[in-house]
């Protein structure tokens, strides 16, 4: 019977996540204290919090360490981007087996509630309320590439350039890493022919819907993965309101969606019997 940590953090997963999580002192000096709570436990309870968005104190206790641990790991490993690296090597992965396509990229944000801290902002389509949001940019399957928070009152023409400056160098089957696409889809918050200009400077070919021309009642027949993608996002339940006052823990905590997005989609690989 797989246990509840087997089930949140499988084998494949934790073997990833093992590149990437920094080694630390199992032993100490001075002797004595307690064992040290193990790193897959930790993990597991950090995936349990943020898609069943409990608060750390409602941790339950099967995990192990109590959430003082839990969250003291979570800090240490937010600060020394973990989580970013994560994402990457699982990106990494698919991209090896050809699995990303880059010949049609989308960027979208969605705007969420959120606790007084920074990088929030009154939400123009909230009345106002405080909040926060996340912007991300999907290849053609929906797979989220690059993430990044702001305040809610930021415009998006102003998050994408930064946003598609993230997209790490990812591996291909053959060849160099990629990281630019071929086209990049948006919405009418995104029609500025600077934004454009500078697209093509990269060798991305801009496709963003035009003010007064196209109409707003169709999402497109290729910005609408993006969206669905925002709908995955929410299955992680912690981001359903913004509660980390820190923007390095919110950021993490979307990092992890994503991840899950990308390694679900792995798993179905290795479910379809693809080498690995």
């Amino acid at each position: 019977m797989v246990s509840l940590v087997e089930r949140l953090v499988p084998d494949e997963l934790w073997e990833l996540f093992r590149r990437v999580v920094p080694p630390t002192e199992v032993t100490r000096p001075q002797g004595g204290g307690r064992r040290r709570a193990g790193d897959r436990e930790v993990l597991a309870a950090i995936v349990f919090v943020a898609t069943s968005g409990c608060t750390w104190r409602q941790l339950p206790p099967v995990f192990g360490p109590c959430w003082q641990t839990v969250y003291r790991r979570f800090a240490q490993w937010s600060q020394a981007r973990v989580w970013d690296r994560l994402h990457r090597v699982v990106l990494d992965e698919l991209g090896s087996r050809g699995e990303l396509d880059w010949s049609r990229c989308a960027i979208d944000s969605v705007s969420l509630r959120a606790a007084k801290g920074p990088l929030t902002g009154p939400n123009p389509t909230d009345r106002g309320k405080n909040g926060s949001k996340i912007h991300l940019v999907t290849d053609r399957n929906g797979l989220p590439i690059s993430i990044g928070i702001s305040a809610a009152n930021l415009h998006d023409s102003q998050d994408l350039e930064p946003l598609v400056r993230g997209i790490p160098p990812i591996r291909s089957p053959r060849g160099p890493r990629r990281r630019r696409p071929g086209r990049l889809h948006a919405d009418k918050g995104y029609d500025y022919d600077r934004l454009r200009t500078w697209l093509r400077s990269r060798g991305i070919t801009p496709r963003i819907a035009r003010k007064g021309i196209e109409s707003s009642q169709r999402l497109g027949r290729h910005r609408w993965v993006v969206e669905r993608t925002v709908s995955w996002l929410t299955g992680c339940r912690r981001l359903h309101r913004r509660y980390e006052r820190k923007p390095e823990h919110f950021l993490a905590f979307a990092g992890i969606a994503a991840t899950l997005i990308v390694h679900r989609r792995l798993s179905q690989l290795g479910k379809t019997g693809m080498p690995s």
